[in-house]
């Protein structure tokens, strides 16, 4: 038991890392996602899919299905997703008390006999597969097989992977496609934003029995929310070596010092990542410039054509016709370089030909808006230097055409449609992104403009054009 419970007036501990269902946090969308996933599951007759960071909240959601799930529901869930082909087939059948011969026609046979009888009796059956990044192919092939068991009518079995993005990646796998095209609803267990940590913890911190004012300081849950990388388990180990830094001090408030000990503390926070880096690298950055600059203005200098006074001065001595001549030369020379100066130069396109395709390769079927706003992307990507920002609002599974239609109808109310470009970075990934900025100084000034609904509802991140082609 956490040794600070009685000085913080706890019943018990708030930040255990495993999944407590009375410690379910709706906010963050999560509330919002459990309820279209039981929806998902309860109403239609594809594959589920719902991935996430390691830590991000999967299981927990998991849980909460199942708990959300009416009594009419079987729910098995399967929490060693390694099983080979024919081992998930036995282990379906144990959770359901059903002997299966060993062969495996006869097995699915006997499966979806057993299956018409319970859905004959008013019953359904939920599979729940979690860590399912980790199956092999063969048994996600036979996840296929399983999901294809129906009645005249009705499927029989429903599937849900929880997983984290590499699941993603393997069911991009051409060998997987056709289990890939039996996912109907795709969800995101995204990091929690900054402000969105303050409102975990105090609702974490109540739901344990706290009953006192917000104990962790806007400036320490900041610091635990950058350091944490919004990923709840992060947040539930930071949050709990704080508290127990604040008691070892006999401090009732959780201060950025008791964070910073928890930090200290924790391998995956102490570490420098790649934000904390970001300065040193921009420092180099700025020393690398300095250098070149230096050099550029030495050339510079040295290599400055002489001002015509000078010339003038120096060819005095010179006979008339010779000083004529260099004044010609010396008029036409900067005559031509005005010529130059005012000519336009037109810049390379930045795209490749196989980017360009992959803009190309995704069918609009005929919506004008969205048809517009791809043209509108070409265009800025082949324009936009590397170091542009642009905010990216939101990356999503599901680019079905009709459904980024409805978000840009939705869109051009709170925003300006012309700044929201759309990205596809494969058949089925679209990043959403929103304007195009000098800086990444403009771009946040810019983030602090969106509308509160858009700052809520995504986890909006900086974007250099150079790193979303690389993407492409």
């Amino acid at each position: 038991m956490a040794l600070y419970l009685e000085q913080f007036g706890l019943d018990e501990p708030p930040f255990r890392i495993t999944p407590h269902t009375e410690f379910f946090f709706d906010g963050a969308e999560r509330g919002a996602t459990l309820e279209a996933l039981a929806y998902a599951v309860l109403h239609d007759e594809g594959i589920v899919k719902v991935s996430g960071e390691v830590g991000s909240g999967k299981t927990m959601l998991c849980r909460m299905l199942m708990e959300r799930l009416p009594s009419e529901v079987e729910t098995i869930y399967l929490a060693t997703p390694s099983l080979a082909r024919d081992e998930i087939l036995h282990a379906i059948a144990d959770e359901l008390k059903l002997e299966l011969p060993e062969r495996r026609t006869l097995a699915l046979r006997e499966l979806q006999e057993h299956l018409i009888r319970l859905y004959g009796a008013g019953r359904r059956v939920v599979i729940l597969i979690d860590e399912a990044h980790v199956m092999p192919e063969d048994t996600l092939e036979q996840v296929r097989l399983l999901s294809n068991l129906e009645s005249s009518r009705h499927k029989l079995l429903q599937i849900v992977l929880f997983g984290q993005p590499e699941l993603d990646a393997t069911l991009a796998k051409a060998s997987l496609r056709q289990l890939r095209d039996r996912v109907t609803h795709s969800f995101r267990m995204r990091p929690l934003a900054p402000g969105e940590v303050a409102r975990y913890l105090a609702f974490r911190m109540r739901a344990a029995g706290y009953r006192g004012p917000d104990l962790f300081a806007a400036r320490a849950a900041n610091l635990l929310a950058r350091a944490s990388d919004g990923l709840t388990r992060r947040i539930n180990i930071l949050a709990d070596k704080a508290l127990l830094a604040a008691f070892s001090e006999s401090a009732h408030a959780v201060s950025e010092r008791h964070v910073q000990a928890a930090i200290a503390d924790s391998e995956f926070a102490a570490a420098p990542s790649a934000r904390r880096a970001r300065p040193a690298l921009l420092l180099g950055g700025a020393v690398a410039l300095g250098l070149v600059l230096g050099a550029a203005l030495h050339w510079y200098w040295a290599s400055e054509p002489v001002p015509r006074a000078t010339v003038v001065k120096a060819q005095t001595s010179a006979p008339n016709a010779e000083l004529e001549a260099s004044l010609d030369t010396l008029e036409q020379a900067e005559a031509l370089a005005t010529m130059e100066a005012e000519t336009p130069t037109v810049p390379e396109p930045m795209l490749s030909a196989a980017q360009r395709q992959r803009l190309e390769s995704y069918a609009v079927g005929g919506y004008k808006l969205l048809s517009e706003r791809l043209a509108a992307t070409r265009e800025v990507l082949e324009r936009s230097p590397d170091e542009r920002y642009a905010l990216e609002l939101f990356v999503t599974d599901n680019a079905e055409p009709a459904r980024m239609e409805r978000f840009l109808v939705r869109a051009r109310d709170m925003v300006p449609l012309a700044e929201v470009y759309l990205l596809p970075v494969s058949a089925r990934r679209m990043h959403v992104l929103f304007g195009s900025f000098a800086s990444e100084r403009e771009a946040l000034e810019a983030e602090r403009r969106l509308p509160p609904k858009y700052q809520q509802a995504f986890r909006v991140a900086r974007r250099r054009f150079g790193e979303l082609r690389d993407e492409m």
